[in-house]
């Protein structure tokens, strides 16, 4: 027998309340965790100054972000309680649209209210906070515009894999769960492709790295590891933020390696070797394969459980709705998966920790210099104004690289 409307309630209610004190939990504890003594291993990069600054930063944005989850939480609540969802599907069926319009308008229309309701804490985010401690480079006509090419982008590739979804369930019965699988394994690997290619271009600039030692060294590390290397590329991160960053994307014969101008700045040539020599560990290490798979066995699983929900009345029931539709099904179960969807992000979480650990060996042990990724370590974090210390539970819950300190422990005992 399926849950019923009531016990379904039951469920995702405890869920989000418990998942937000939890983390509200845990941010109180990260706080509560900050030292005003500034480890040693950073007495070369931080001043007294810049160390608090670095805790104020992270205070400011914990009061923000626990201001941000409470209003989201309420505004949940406050739109699920109050028959927000019975009322849109209401509205979309009057419209005498097709299922896959029906559905499209359902979604795209939560997805826009989601939008508006969070834009002016993405602003004050950007412009108020950011701005306050230096980081924020984005001008008001850059940030809108990216708004606008991401609606545009969400309508053009969601739409279509949306569409996709919605057709197959309205069409191949207790097989449709396996046809979308399939097709979300196409549009991820298509994705990899078209990610770089051509939708990173639209917001950022991506010129070749120009010829001279640091891409030497670059194109010399990756021959002495067997590396091919189609591109490197310098991305224009700092008409955004302040903030530095280094990635990896694509995969074959599309592999590159992405360095932001502020990167550049900052690093010596053998330290943003080491930086590029930790992206390729995850690459040699097969990391980024393993995730990938996972990810699709996940998404096979996700389907399968959805095709046994997504027509089940309670479900629809405990949302306030009366007519069974795949489009709202999907939304709902969303909301149901979502402690299971919790505590695999744990795993998935401490899975991504222990492959950090291993691409930063990797680095370490190929290029014989773990002295350089220290440093560079060392640089980014005081750069970014990191948390050093961060409370051990925070880590668990949110924190996909292990703590900086951590990483630099583990680094100086290694011996290449």
């Amino acid at each position: 027998m399926f849950f019923s409307d009531q016990l379904i309630t039951i469920i995702i209610l405890s869920t989000l309340i418990i998942g937000y004190l939890i983390d509200s939990l845990a941010e109180y504890m990260n706080i509560k965790h900050l030292s005003p003594q500034l480890p040693d291993e950073f007495s070369d990069v931080y001043d007294t100054a810049k160390y608090a600054k670095s805790q104020h930063y992270l205070k400011v944005n914990t009061r923000f972000g626990f201001i941000t989850s409470s209003f989201d939480l309420l505004l949940l609540l406050t739109f699920w309680f109050g028959g927000g969802f019975g009322i849109l599907d209401s509205f979309v069926r009057g419209l005498g649209q097709n299922t896959i319009i029906s559905g499209l308008l359902f979604i795209g229309l939560l997805l826009f209210l989601k939008l508006l309701v969070s834009l002016p804490f993405n602003l004050y985010a950007t412009f108020v906070i950011e701005e306050k401690f230096g980081f924020n480079k984005t001008s008001k006509k850059l940030f809108f515009t990216d708004l606008a090419k991401s609606i545009l982008l969400t309508i053009i590739l969601g739409g279509i894999f949306l569409s996709l979804i919605l057709w197959f369930f309205e069409s191949f019965g207790p097989l449709a769960w396996f046809f979308c699988w399939m097709a979300s394994i196409l549009f991820i690997m298509a994705i990899q492709y078209i990610v770089p290619t051509w939708i990173m271009p639209l917001f950022n600039k991506f010129t070749s790295l120009e010829k001279g030692p640091l891409k030497e060294a670059i194109l010399s590390y990756a021959g002495s590891i067997d590396f091919s290397l189609s591109h490197i590329f310098v991305m224009d991160g700092s008409k955004r933020s302040g903030k530095s960053n280094a990635f990896f994307t694509g995969f074959g014969k599309n592999k590159r390696i992405v360095l932001f101008d502020t990167l550049i700045k900052q690093q010596s040539v053998e330290e943003l070797v080491a930086i590029i020599a930790h992206e390729m560990g995850h690459f040699k290490k097969k990391h980024i394969a393993k995730r990938l798979v996972i990810s699709i066995i996940q998404m096979g699983i996700i389907f399968f459980l959805i095709s046994l929900c997504i027509s089940k009345e309670g479900l629809f029931h405990a949302f306030f709705v009366d007519n069974v539709s795949i489009y709202a099904g999907l939304i709902f179960f969303g909301l149901l998966f979502s402690p299971i969807d919790m505590f695999l992000s744990l795993i998935m979480q401490a899975s991504s920790r222990k492959d950090e650990y291993e691409a930063d060996r990797f680095a370490a042990m190929t290029t014989r210099d773990n002295d350089s990724l220290v440093k560079a370590l060392k640089k980014l974090s005081a750069h970014n104004l990191a948390n050093l210390t961060p409370h051990p539970f925070y880590v668990f819950l949110n924190y996909s690289h292990p703590p900086v300190l951590e990483r630099i422990r583990a680094l100086k005992e290694i011996t290449p």
